[in-house]
């Protein structure tokens, strides 16, 4: 393997990775179950302790 078949091989397979990477986190984020812990969490600085 030269350098130019692996870094093809890292920029195709890299952004395949990363793309579902950020699918994953965009599910956790906005998946229903979660949305009174992030509801909560965002209240947090203007509790006033």
């Amino acid at each position: 393997m030269d350098y130019h078949s692996v870094s093809t091989f890292a920029q195709s397979y890299g952004l395949l990775y990363l793309f579902g990477l950020f699918i994953a986190v965009l599910v956790y984020a906005l998946w229903p179950r979660n949305k009174e812990k992030f509801d909560k969490a965002a209240h947090i600085p203007l509790e006033d302790d």
